[in-house]
């Protein structure tokens, strides 16, 4: 997988693949729309030409505009796939996932034999954790098509979430030899800033869309694990290694090690830098440091803990109850359960695909109010950034599915930490959270963290793969807007400073 939302195909270009639609430059597209606007004040009913300006509309962002195209389109040709399929990457785009489930299930239920939007359905239910449902979808695109690269990747993605490495290994290599390298489309005026971007074709890859601007940057996508070795690397100004879960890519970084090593442009995000951040080895590292509270974590196989002395091994462990189990490499509350009683262990883990199972002290994380937060500050390039605090009912913490949609209070307290992080955690915690950021020496990543009554930081997680989405359109969510875009500013600002650098020495 690319980034998180996999690989979206549109009728009219695919993203992630070189888009020969796009124009090559903003002005281009201007002129290219002014012509449309004379075509359709002749003849609304041009619909090819509307179909044309809702893509040009998307590309320039303008999500307002195209949106008004692609209904128009739909209400006067029900049917037409390629406005169903696009105006559903529009919409999952800005965030809208509900949306774009029904615009794609409306497409494949009036064209069931297109691949393409059942690879485009199938990811989104992937997304959304559907995944009987996805994975009939990515049968049926590749009944259709044997050889759908995109249908055989989104199906290694799934079969590696239940657990089935061997047929992961199988459709990732049907989806990714021979087609290590990809260039994305770029509409920029200027010169762009060549940038290599480094992925993993298993997965635990920073998701990189709103961060690389390609009005600004011309990225070469690079599959590390599927990467000639020997051959000469796509030209580059840096490179970004964006392979980051240091637990599941252990493959993919090693092989990024040797195509860095190729090169004497500056990396972001070095790979052997990647590499000391797994979980465990994270723990290990921070233990020990000032304002930072850590949770014991140790390992166990699966068979033991579905024992039924489990208990005892448990205790043994030096661990008690409450307690976390979670499978190594997966996120996003995958296969991650608290138990609260040594009777719940075996049910909790018998799915877990891995034959091993982490064990992780439960830190309290709990406000005075009872409800549970999570806060997320990013690490660029030496600098500490507020991104979000999630308040929940529930232990299993995460943003968008927390209260927060539905809370203007719970939004309020969001708003403080993003406005004024030292005033909404404290001294304390800024100074712990500082600590991490020296130890990880990323140029890139981020911090899951609560703080506790001392103002301690409860450490959760840190790696390069924290997501940063732009906010949805809904004004609801405005307030996250200047926050959001601070930490993507100070990324394309390091990108073109080391660039710059490296051009000047």
């Amino acid at each position: 997988m690319i980034d998180s939302e996999g690989t979206l195909i549109r009728a009219t270009g695919t993203r992630a693949v070189k888009n020969e639609s796009a124009p090559s430059a903003p002005s281009a597209a201007s002129d290219r729309l002014c012509e449309l606007d004379r075509v359709l004040e002749r003849d609304p009913e041009a619909l090819g030409a509307r179909a044309e300006r809702a893509g040009l509309l998307r590309e320039q962002g303008r999500f307002e505009d195209a949106k008004r195209d692609y209904l128009e389109l739909i209400r006067r040709k029900p049917d037409d796939f390629a406005a169903l399929n696009d105006f559903g990457t529009l919409v999952l785009d800005a965030g809208y996932r509900e949306a774009a489930r029904s615009l794609f299930g409306e497409a494949v239920r009036r064209h069931p034999a297109n691949a393409n939007g059942r690879v485009n359905l199938a990811n989104l239910l992937f997304l959304l954790g559907e995944h009987p449902a996805a994975r009939a979808h990515f049968e049926a695109a590749l009944k259709i098509d044997p050889g759908h690269i995109h249908a055989h990747r989104g199906m290694a993605n799934l079969l590696a979430a239940l657990g089935d490495a061997t047929g992961a290994k199988v459709h990732r290599d049907q989806g990714f030899r021979n087609q290590a390298v990809t260039v994305l489309p770029y509409r920029g005026e200027a010169a762009p800033l060549s940038v290599l971007l480094l992925v993993s074709a298993a997965g635990g890859n920073i998701p990189t869309s709103a961060l690389l601007d390609d009005r600004q940057f011309q990225a070469t996508v690079l599959v590390a694990e599927y990467a000639d070795q020997s051959g000469t690397l796509p030209p580059h100004d840096l490179v970004f290694n964006s392979i980051g879960d240091a637990d599941l890519c252990g493959e993919a970084l090693q092989a990024a090690l040797s195509l860095v090593a190729r090169t004497t442009r500056p990396v972001i995000n070095h790979p052997a830098l990647v590499l000391k951040t797994g979980r465990a080895a994270n723990v290990e590292r921070l233990r020990g440091l000032p304002n930072v509270v850590v949770p014991r974590m140790a390992m166990l196989p699966k068979r033991m803990l579905m024992a039924p002395d489990a208990a005892l091994a448990i205790a043994s462990s030096g661990f008690a109850f409450p307690l976390l189990v979670r499978a190594p490499g997966f996120h996003t509350g995958y296969h991650f359960a608290q138990i609260d009683a040594p009777q719940q262990l075996a049910a909790a883990v018998k799915d877990f695909p891995s034959d091993e199972v982490w064990l992780i002290e439960r830190l309290d994380a709990r406000d005075s109010a009872g409800m549970f937060r999570k806060y997320r500050a990013m690490f660029v390039d030496g600098a500490l950034f507020p991104l979000h605090l999630a308040i929940s009912r529930d232990w299993k913490v995460h943003y968008f599915t927390a209260d927060m949609a539905g809370s203007q209070d719970n939004r309020a307290r969001d708003e403080e930490f993003l406005n004024d992080m030292a005033g909404a955690i404290g001294q304390r915690a800024i100074a712990g959270l500082e600590q991490i950021r020296t130890t990880l020496k990323l140029d890139y990543g981020g911090v899951d963290f609560a703080v506790n009554a001392q103002g301690d930081v409860l450490f959760f997680e840190a790696n390069a793969t924290m997501v940063v989405y732009p906010p949805q359109l809904d004004p609801k969510w405005a307030y996250r807007r200047n926050a959001v875009e601070a930490v993507l500013q100070a990324v394309r600002i390091m990108l073109v400073g080391r660039a710059s650098a490296d051009r000047a020495a």
